[in-house]
């Protein structure tokens, strides 16, 4: 697969779990051939990888080069003139319509200027792109912007019309359109807040269907429901945190691309404390906390708690935007005690006279009223059944924040988090065997990552605790391991090992991980005895111990071949918890 639109997430491996978004996704875009796909909208807070996963969905489409062309269209954070938004995006749209015509890549994070995409419709005999670009060129001259905004917008759907194909429209960050879209060029007084409505009409297209995010819901749904209304938009809102298999899959490749090390023990409970939430588990891998240990109890606690209670980390400047941005509109102890208390009891509804009595407000419920509503639209909040009920969020994040925030101003006296976090690990540490369990159902999706992770921890070992089958039972003294080492044969075909762990001994493990769920055949240990025996040649001078893990086990004739040559076998990783 190609990654032609860099993802926000960095290195892809990254991108770890939501299959069942991604299933539900695909789903819905295997629908938009035969028009049976309604447009679509994300919702979730800042930092729950909306962004990444749209991205990704563009790079899958893309990369398979199938029935539906994907236009990606982010609305940023800036002032921008509306002549320069509106053709900003007709390019955008041009340059990726024709980047997945002519398999360019390079085409998608580069817009061909109005003049290029012109000579490309003339030597491709394509009528509408040139039409397209004269309209713009002589509207530009005559100041007629709006319509050459028309031009830009419609253009996914006049062109899937007039040439029978299939668009996806993905707008990141949808609600910035009605906040730093200007129509005075120096952008300063004439703000256009009704841009969105453009998209009325075009947002019912099922052969161009539009999917759209947004990271403050409160103020998007307010747009889509102004401009966008009979819910032309289905909306899907985005769980922040993962499944727990799925957060414990991201500590472990977080740990392995950032270099951080964990033990099969940490990453647990590193994944524990920080509730699945990706962005909370790279926050505390690449925390900055002078005395971070992910690699002992007390390290983790102490990383988790600098990130969720220093001003100065991350993760706490991150959900600083979204609370103080409200705070100046509702800075008072009472807006505080009612956005705590009801982010620890988000499980149920509470009225504005429930709050008024159970925490001793000594205001109007009429003002307790207008205060609930102002938290709900700064996106802290949610309404609920009725006009006067109203929820906390159901993010354990948030509340963590609230706490370390606004707890001793409010209690008088300090959060001891810490204390918290070791109890949910004393919780935690109680069912030793559900703590095996969970490394075991990981192994499926993270042999590789686990497999390093127990060999960097353990040290030393024989490498029968992990392979059943090994003729050479040195204990080793781990002193390097790697993932995915490359080398070639003589002749120039590259070859790849998928863990190498060298000992101080001069032996070097090489581990071939296969994750299916049938059994390896003869043909894949063959294949692998072949790489095992090609690096034994290029160095001499090590000791080579082959082994290979197969989730899905192994045939009788590729168990007897591994017996045959000393490679050792497993199907599952064999860590134990401390």
């Amino acid at each position: 697969m190609k990654y032609p639109l860099p993802e926000r997430i960095g290195e892809p491996e990254l991108l770890a779990g939501r299959e069942k978004e991604f299933a539900l996704f695909h789903k819905w875009i295997e629908r938009i051939p035969r028009r049976l796909s309604k447009s679509r909208v994300i919702l979730a807070r800042r930092k729950s990888g909306k962004t990444a996963f749209i991205q990704r969905i563009f790079n899958q489409l893309w990369s398979e080069n199938g029935k539906v062309i994907p236009f990606f269209f982010e609305i940023a954070e800036e002032k921008k003139w509306f002549l320069d938004f509106a053709i900003k995006y007709y390019r955008t749209f041009a340059t990726q319509y024709i980047s997945f015509m002519e398999r360019d890549s390079t085409l998608v994070t580069m817009p061909m200027d109005l003049q290029a995409i012109k000579s490309w419709g003339k030597s491709r005999s394509h009528s509408y792109i040139v039409n397209d670009v004269d309209i713009i060129l002589r509207a530009k001259q005559e100041n007629l912007y709006g319509q050459i905004w028309e031009i830009a917008y419609t253009a996914p759907e006049r062109f899937a019309a007039a040439f029978d194909l299939r668009f996806i429209v993905i707008i990141d960050e949808f609600q910035n359109i009605t906040e730093y879209i200007y129509r005075d060029q120096a952008c300063d007084t004439a703000k256009d807040k009704t841009l969105a409505g453009s998209f009325h009409g075009v947002s019912e297209s099922k052969i161009a269907p539009m999917l759209v995010t947004g990271s403050y819901v409160g103020w998007l749904v307010g747009v889509l429901d102004e401009y966008l209304e009979a819910g032309r938009l289905k909306r899907f809102f985005m769980n922040p945190y993962l499944t727990p298999d799925e957060g414990l899959q991201a500590v472990f490749k977080y740990s392995e691309y950032y270099e951080e090390p964990v033990t099969s023990e940490t990453a647990i409970q590193i994944n524990q404390l920080c509730q699945s939430d990706p962005f909370f588990i790279s926050c505390v891998i690449e925390s900055d906390f002078e005395g971070k240990d992910l690699t002992t109890r007390k390290g983790v606690v102490d990383t988790v708690n600098y990130e969720i209670s220093d001003k100065r980390s991350e993760m706490s400047m991150t959900w600083a935007e979204y609370i103080e941005l409200t705070l100046k509109r509702v800075n008072d102890i009472n807006a505080k005690k009612i956005l705590l208390h009801m982010s620890k009891h988000a499980e149920r509804e509470w009225t504005p006279r429930e709050l008024k009595d159970l925490l001793g407000l000594d205001i109007e419920v009429k003002e307790i009223h207008q205060k609930l509503r102002t938290l709900v639209k700064a996106d802290l909040l949610t309404e609920g059944n009725s006009d006067i009920d109203f929820q906390g969020l159901r993010d354990g994040t948030l509340y963590l924040v609230l706490r370390s925030r606004f707890e001793k101003e409010i209690s008088s006296f300090e959060p001891d988090l810490k204390k918290d976090f070791h109890k949910e690990l004393d919780r935690l540490a109680r069912d030793k065997k559900a703590l095996q369990g969970k490394l075991n159902n990981l192994v499926g999706k993270v042999a590789e990552y686990q497999l390093a992770t127990d060999f960097r921890s353990r040290k030393r070992f024989p490498v029968s605790r992990y392979f059943k089958g090994v003729a050479d039972s040195t204990v080793l003294n781990i002193i390097d391991v790697k993932l995915r080492v490359k080398f070639q044969r003589p002749d120039g075909k590259e070859m790849e090992i998928d863990v190498m762990a060298k000992s101080d001994c001069s032996r070097i493990i090489l581990v071939e991980v296969k994750k299916t769920k049938e059994k390896i055949g003869f043909k894949a240990v063959q294949d692998f005895m072949e790489k095992s025996n090609v690096y034994a040649e290029q160095w001499p001078d090590m000791i080579v111990i082959p082994a290979f893990l197969s989730t899905g086990g192994f045939t009788d004739e590729a168990l007897k071949f591994c017996r045959d040559n000393s490679i050792g076998t497993a199907t599952t990783v064999s860590s134990y918890i401390l």
